[in-house]
C-alpha cells in the first residue's frame, strides 16, 4: 500500500512549456491527500523558488535543494546539511581566477550569484524564474551555504570536483549547469529523513520524476514513476515510465497502479 509519493519539480509537477501545474495534477494531489496518502516535495530548487512554484498546492512536507534542507508543512526543519566552509574557501580562490565562470549560492533565506552570462539568462527564461541578485564568493564565506551551481560543462566535472569541492558532488539535471551539494546528500537520503520523521516505511513509498538528479530517488523508493518527457537514464531508473507532464503523466501513472 503507498502511504507516501515524492514528486520533483520541474519537468514532473510543472510543465516546461505553460510553467503551471497541469489541472489533472493538481486534482490528483487533492484526491491522494483526501484518500490519506501523505504527498511531498522532492526538489532541486530552494525553498522559495519551491513554494513559488508550486503555488496554493498543500504538501506534507519537503525535500529541497536535493536533499540538502528538508521540513515539514510547517517549515520546521527536519534536516539541514551545508557545505564545509574549507570547500567554501577554496571555490572563493576559484572566483578569483576565473570570474567568468558563474555560480549560484544558496543559503536557507536566498540565492546569490557571482557573475551574469547568456547561459544564465537562458536557464532563468527556461525555468521561468528571476536571475539571482549579484554577489561576490566573498561575501558568502560566512554564510551556511546548503547548495552551490555551477555554470560548467559535465568534462569539467573531474578536474573540479578533485580540487575545489572536494567534499561535494554534482547532481547534472541540465547541460548548461549543475546543482552542488555536500557528498551523502540526495533526494534518496532526504525521502529517509523525512519518512523517518513521519514513521512511514520505505517500503510503502512511489516518487515521480524526470531529470538527472531524480535517479537516486527513483531507484531508491519502493516504486519509480519516469515522466514521459524523461531522458532515456532516467526512464532506465524507473519501474514504470507514464506520459508527459503535459499529457496526465501523474494522474496517469496512479490510475495505472490503482493508488487512485
Amino acid at each position: 500500500m503507498v502511504k507516501a509519493i515524492f514528486f520533483d519539480v520541474d519537468g514532473t509537477l510543472v510543465s516546461f512549456k505553460t510553467h503551471k501545474v497541469p489541472a489533472s495534477t493538481r486534482e490528483a494531489l487533492r484526491l491522494l491527500r483526501a484518500k490519506g496518502v501523505k504527498v511531498f516535495i522532492a526538489t532541486g530548487r530552494p525553498k522559495m523558488l519551491m513554494m513559488e512554484a508550486v503555488g496554493d498546492l498543500e504538501f506534507d512536507g519537503y525535500v529541497t535543494l536535493n536533499g540538502s534542507h528538508c521540513f515539514t508543512a510547517d517549515h520546521q526543519d527536519i534536516y539541514k546539511n551545508c557545505i564545509p566552509k574549507d570547500d567554501i574557501e577554496r571555490l572563493t580562490s576559484y572566483c578569483r581566477r576565473y570570474p567568468e565562470i558563474p555560480f549560484v549560492f544558496v543559503d536557507e533565506n536566498g540565492w546569490y550569484i557571482t557573475h551574469i552570462n547568456d547561459d544564465v539568462e537562458n536557464v532563468s527564461r527556461l525555468l521561468e524564474v528571476s536571475v539571482p541578485p549579484l554577489m561576490s564568493a566573498e561575501a558568502m564565506r560566512n554564510k551556511d551555504v546548503l547548495q552551490i551551481m555551477g555554470y560548467f560543462g559535465e568534462s569539467e566535472e573531474p578536474k573540479f570536483f578533485s580540487e575545489v569541492l572536494t567534499h561535494c558532488v554534482p547532481m547534472r539535471w541540465h547541460p548548461l549547469f549543475a546543482d552542488i551539494i555536500v557528498r551523502g546528500n540526495s533526494k534518496s537520503e532526504g525521502i529517509d529523513r523525512v519518512l523517518a520523521y513521519y514513521g512511514i516505511d520505505l517500503s510503502e513509498t512511489m516518487a515521480f520524476g524526470d531529470g538527472g538528479n531524480d535517479i537516486p530517488m527513483l531507484r531508491h523508493v519502493a516504486l519509480g514513476v519516469a515522466m514521459g518527457n524523461a531522458a532515456e537514464p532516467v526512464r532506465s531508473a524507473a519501474n514504470y515510465v507514464t506520459t508527459s507532464v503535459d499529457d496526465d503523466g501523474i494522474l496517469n501513472a496512479l490510475k495505472h497502479f490503482n493508488v487512485l
